[in-house]
């Protein structure tokens, strides 16, 4: 194996979450202006990935007063603070080039439920789920003791129906 594999491969990225073409993402960049460093927040499609070990990146795009910008983040950068995945979009291809010629409702992307596991950590995966009201020390109110008090009403049995005379 070559030297240079190895060297990138320990010093890899691995606080990223496993995003794909076609999801939605935040991506929080490092911005310096003269002396002053802030973050900015640049949310939009993925339009590709290209692997590449240390020189990996990827393109995303959003739609800004009706211009369309494009923007190419190197995943290994100190500059990419974090990316959040705000959703995920079922497409079929890696290169979503032709979402460029689609405006408004037409350049929307299926949504798809996939495997989030890896996006949750292992303490919450663990845990015990609790109660929302019990977990936001929220007391019980009274009508909220008051349902829990009241028996179940038994469904009743539907009426038969008369005979129709022909």
């Amino acid at each position: 194996m070559n030297p240079v594999d190895i060297v990138e491969r320990e010093s890899r990225r691995r606080d990223l979450p496993p995003f794909r073409s076609g999801d939605t993402v935040r991506v929080h960049v490092k911005v310096r202006e003269g002396e002053k460093e802030r973050t900015q927040i640049f949310e939009g499609v993925v339009l590709r990935r290209r692997r590449g070990g240390a020189s990996a990146t990827f393109t995303v795009r959003k739609v800004s007063y009706g211009i369309g910008v494009e923007r190419i983040f190197p995943v290994e950068s100190p500059a990419v603070q974090k990316v959040e995945i705000k959703s995920r979009g079922h497409v079929r291809r890696s290169r979503l080039y032709y979402l460029r010629d689609l405006r408004g409702k037409k350049a929307r992307l299926r949504s798809k439920l996939r495997d989030l596991s890896a996006l949750i950590s292992e303490e919450e995966a663990e845990g015990p789920l609790e109660e929302p009201a019990a977990a936001e020390g929220v007391a019980p109110t009274e009508e909220m003791a008051a349902a829990e008090a009241t028996e179940p009403v038994e469904a009743a049995e539907p009426a038969e129906e008369p005979e129709k005379a022909d």
